[in-house]
């Protein structure tokens, strides 16, 4: 798969080899069907051990990058396997190899699973093909980690790779939250924020625009009472759309404003004024942070309701 934009790689989550292009590469294959590739080297990431409570595929992604770094798969193959992997949801797999660009990776990608396979039953519309990693294959660099030791990640300003755990980013006031985008706007990401937020406001100060990522998203959300549980928190639900995630509409931010996203990117200026800034995060942190006017903990939140699944 190619496309025009960078966030293409997100299609890795179902095996498939996905990238962006550039619009004169996206144009020559959409005459040709044929494009030209350097085959990429692979770096392989393993992940083992079981998740903490409000622990999901963006804090897994974040971590990644955090070590890393933004430079540090340049032109290579992430693949994301191990035994934590196997149990992530499509929704989890989708966000880690959306984010897999922000290594500097060429694309992301997942072995084909029964978890796959599910997924595409309904949705593939042609005969497909499917291909796994030799068991010699050669990879330049084996990044193994144990996601116990992992708690809820923060991206601070202004790079994914500056990531710290929710409990150490200090007294960080906000002005907006965003929940959504290609990243965490699916439906299972709409029903963790929800949890959080449900029986909670925003802070009077705060900001809280929810994103689906599609019409069905978006359908599904408003069929379960996610929408309800959002406008009960004051929150502006907006359609399907990348908007503030790269500084299109509804919610640019002001010189000197803070935001909380559950979006890719948090470089300069991209959600609006260069004087601006944009942490990145899980829904669950976003959700109980919208609450709190600062950056915060789930559970500061949501003590006993236990995480959502």
């Amino acid at each position: 798969m190619v496309g025009g934009d960078s966030h293409t790689c997100t299609y890795g989550a179902v095996g498939a080899f996905s990238t962006g292009v550039g619009s004169t590469d996206l144009a020559a294959a959409m005459l040709t069907g044929q494009i030209w590739f350097k085959v990429p080297n692979s770096k392989k990431f393993i992940y083992h051990g079981s998740l903490q409570r409000w622990v999901e595929a963006k804090d897994l992604i974040l971590y990644t990058i955090g070590d890393v770094g933004v430079d540090g798969a340049i032109y290579e193959a992430m693949e994301f396997t191990g035994e934590v992997i196997g149990r992530l949801p499509m929704s989890g797999r989708f966000t880690m190899a959306n984010m897999a660009i922000e290594a500097g990776a060429k694309n992301g990608i997942f072995e084909v699973d029964d978890t796959t396979l599910e997924y595409l039953a309904n949705r593939a519309q042609r005969p497909y093909q499917i291909f796994g990693s030799d068991e010699d294959a050669d990879y330049t660099e084996v990044n193994d980690y144990d996601v116990s030791t992992i708690e809820p990640q923060v991206a601070c300003p202004h790079s994914p790779s500056n990531t710290k755990s929710v409990n150490q980013v200090g007294n960080i006031n906000i002005d907006q939250v965003i929940i959504g985008s290609c990243t965490n706007g699916r439906i299972e990401d709409l029903r963790i924020a929800a949890r959080v937020l449900q029986g909670h406001k925003a802070a009077p100060h705060v900001r809280l625009i929810v994103i689906p990522a599609t019409q069905a998203v978006y359908r599904q959300a408003l069929r379960e009472g996610l929408l309800e549980i959002f406008l009960d928190a004051n929150s502006v639900i907006s359609t399907p759309t990348c908007g503030p995630c790269v500084g299109g509409h509804m919610g640019i931010l002001a010189k000197g404003e803070r935001a909380l996203s559950t979006t890719n990117r948090n470089f300069i200026g991209r959600m609006g004024h260069p004087q601006s800034e944009v942490y990145l995060s899980n829904p669950a942190v976003a959700a109980a942070s919208a609450v709190k006017g600062r950056i915060a903990h789930p559970d500061e939140v949501v003590s006993n309701r236990g995480k959502s699944g």
